[in-house]
């Protein structure tokens, strides 16, 4: 039996992570080139609204999205903030601001976890402390569009090209959840998202899928380490927000996800919130649960037709979803996985500790976040693997068929 958050508590904690006030809200950054959908008169579609469901008829009504073309059932999205358009309510970053490494040290504790994007020879860091309050950060390295997010109730942080039939689009929180994930939302053509698959799952584009950019979950320690003149999502981001404060307390401590929000009974082979890696190479998905590869350090293994590997380390990294001051999370670690390969040799890893593995192959000592610093291949970089960090009943209930790899 899972126990969970009474509705009304859980409607709260998604409603304490919405960013301000509403004036807060009305200064949330929009691209010059599109205009506001909040504008438009209520649909009068009475075809369409007669298959959404009541639950969902109040919050969408005037919204332009085609729910009559959609791959999921309807009444499996529950909204996750009663408002009577809860789009953006919790407010995407549309024009982040960077700061340096020397900046950010004096609010961001050594232990927390943050994702890691590397595009080019740009490295950049976005701290959970402020995805917890936005979800999603439009981005753009160079001329590299990318859509960062995250979803705090599954711990689900997935970067994608947000590039569709040659057009760029702009993504929101629709204020909709789907099996407890983010149900993004874009404002070109209001179709619906499921954040965890990058798929359009409901409107003009449904079918459509966003093509996943590697990246990973690590401690601010390690970035800085690796990564001295990386770039750091700035604490100003011109919200108003004092950053490093959870506002979901408690929440990965609980029994199971929030019952208003998930539809099934979680799989009970591993506890519900303990956290897998996730690999998703073309049309294989494994899991790796962490419990596994800490013991294991280093765990080397195929996807698809696809060597990789999936480490774990950096003990201390802070559980972003646990206390309230974040820099005091228990404890969790650091899962990531890599592409097993350096130019035409595929590599077998094993852990030899403080952080490090050695590749069987040469004798190479690598680093957690995937460099060579000793031996032949010294100078060399792994480059991660599609991978997630998602609490277990996540990944069960959105890759139900899918292998965990055991020892």
């Amino acid at each position: 039996m899972r126990t969970a958050l009474p509705a009304t508590i859980a409607i709260a904690v998604l409603m304490a992570a919405c960013a301000g006030t509403s004036a807060d809200r009305a200064s949330t950054s929009i691209p010059a080139d599109t205009s506001s959908v909040r504008d438009q008169p209520p649909s009068t579609n009475s075809a369409v609204d007669s298959v959404v469901p009541s639950e969902l008829q109040t919050v969408t009504a005037s919204w332009a999205t085609d729910f009559g073309t959609t791959s999921i059932p309807l009444d499996e999205l529950h909204v996750g903030i009663p408002a009577s358009d809860p789009r953006d309510r919790i407010p995407p970053i549309d024009r982040p601001a960077f700061e340096t490494i020397e900046a950010a040290d004096g609010w961001i504790g050594d232990n927390e976890p943050g994702v890691l994007l590397i595009v080019a020879k740009t490295a950049r860091f976005y701290p959970l402390s402020i995805l917890t309050r936005h979800e999603i950060v439009n981005d753009r390295i160079g001329d590299t569009p990318v859509v960062v997010t995250y979803c705090p109730l599954c711990n689900t942080a997935v970067v994608f090209d947000p590039t569709v039939g040659g057009e760029v689009l702009r993504f929101g929180v629709s204020g909709l959840l789907r099996q407890s994930d983010l149900v993004m939302w874009d404002r070109q053509t209001e179709s619906l998202w499921q954040q965890i698959t990058g798929e359009a799952i409901v409107g003009e584009l449904t079918g459509a899928r966003l093509a996943p950019v590697p990246t990973s979950i690590v401690a601010w320690s390690d970035f800085t380490e690796a990564h001295p003149d990386g770039e750091v999502l700035a604490f100003d981001q011109g919200f108003g927000i004092e950053y490093g404060i959870n506002p979901y307390t408690g929440y990965s401590s609980s029994q199971g996800p929030i019952s208003s929000f998930f539809d099934e009974t979680p799989d009970d082979r591993f506890p519900a919130l303990s956290r897998v890696v996730g690999v998703t190479i073309g049309v294989e998905t494994a899991a790796y649960p962490f419990e596994t590869i800490e013991r294991e350090g280093a765990v080397n293994d195929v996807v698809g037709d696809t060597a990789v590997t999936v480490w774990w380390g950096a003990p201390n990294t802070a559980d972003a979803l646990d206390t309230t001051v974040i820099a005091s999370g228990r404890a969790i670690g650091t899962g990531v996985a890599y592409l097993a390969t350096v130019g035409e040799l595929t590599l077998e890893f094993e852990a030899i500790g403080d952080d490090r593995f050695r590749d069987v192959e040469t004798g190479s000592v690598w680093t957690l976040l995937g460099s060579a610093v000793e031996g032949p291949l010294a100078g060399s970089r792994l480059e991660p693997a599609p991978h997630r960090n998602e609490f277990w009943f996540a990944f069960a209930a959105f890759f139900p068929d899918s292998r965990v790899w055991q020892p």
